[in-house]
Order: structure tokens, then sequence, then C-alpha cells
């Protein structure tokens, strides 16, 4: 991985320190539905429509984070578990690690950006996908389909990774 992507990865990660750390000490998170995953009614984006055929981003938000050695790790649930080392497609928003028109390594989220220097969700809103070949940049919704991995304990604070993955429709 080139040094400027994991510096960018890091650093989209770092943002969400506070609201993990709120959270895990139970402080009250803004009402309303801001929480990672929830969908603003002010963007100017559509919500993602349901879809039977892509994994469901409930599904993996439904994770708790718990304190080991003074990190924040997931504990993700049998059926989250579950989901690792097989095929799985996934939609969501196209939140590029480099510049270009076409992006081979980037991060999928269940909400699409507002802000070029926010991350839109905590790190179960959002996959790391490392495609077969570059795909397209694209403010519309994407959906990808590749090798899906649950990571436990990722240097970078990811949950979620999809490698081999093509664009599909």
């Amino acid at each position: 991985m080139k040094k400027t992507t994991l510096s960018l990865i890091s650093l989209a990660l770092a943002c969400l320190l506070p609201l993990g750390t709120l959270a895990q000490l139970g402080s009250p998170l803004p009402a309303g539905g801001t929480g990672p995953g929830v969908h603003s009614p002010d963007s100017p984006f559509a919500p993602l429509a349901e879809r039977a055929d892509v994994l469901a981003w409930s599904v993996l938000t439904d994770v708790k984070t718990q304190t080991v050695k003074n990190r924040l790790l997931p504990n993700f649930p049998p059926n989250v578990q579950a989901l690792g080392d097989k095929t799985q497609r996934i939609q969501g928003f196209m939140m590029p690690l480099e510049p270009g028109e076409k992006q081979s390594h980037f991060l999928l989220t269940s909400v699409p950006m507002t802000c070029s220097f926010c991350v839109p969700g905590g790190p179960e809103s959002m996959v790391e996908v490392k495609t077969k070949a570059p795909v397209k940049y694209s403010l519309d919704v994407v959906v990808v389909q590749g090798r899906f991995a649950v990571l436990k304990d990722d240097p970078y604070g990811l949950y979620y990774r999809i490698t081999d993955a093509v664009a599909v429709k």
C-alpha cells in the first residue's frame, strides 16, 4: 500500500476517535439519526435503495466495540463473522483514497461524503475496496462484489475489506 494511501486512511479513521470514545464511555450521541451509517435528510444525495442482492449495511453496522489493552477493537456478532472469507456484494458511495478518474483502492461508505475532509460514519459504516481493475469514480451508488474479510484487529482501524472486487450493476 502506498504511504499516501495509508496516511489518508489513518487520517480519516483518526477523525473517528472522539466519536468512538464518546460512544464507548456511554456519552449520548446527538439525537436525530446522526450516528454511523445514517443518511442525513439534508444530504443532496438520495439514500441507498433497499436491495435483496447486496449485503445490508444494517448487518455491518451491528457491531460493538471492546477495550483491549487501551485499544478499541470490534466485537462482531456471529452472523457478521460468518460473512468473512466469502464472496459478498455490497453497495455504497465511493470515498477515493487517491486523486484520479479511476480508482482501484477506495472506501465504500453507507452514506455519501458531504465534505472532502470528513468521513461519513464510523469504521462499521465503511468497507475498504481493492479492485481487480480500476473503477471510474462516481458520486452515484456503486455496487462491488469480491472476497469479503471481517477484520478483527486491523492496524488502521478498519472493520471490513473486499479484495479482488469487480463493479457490478
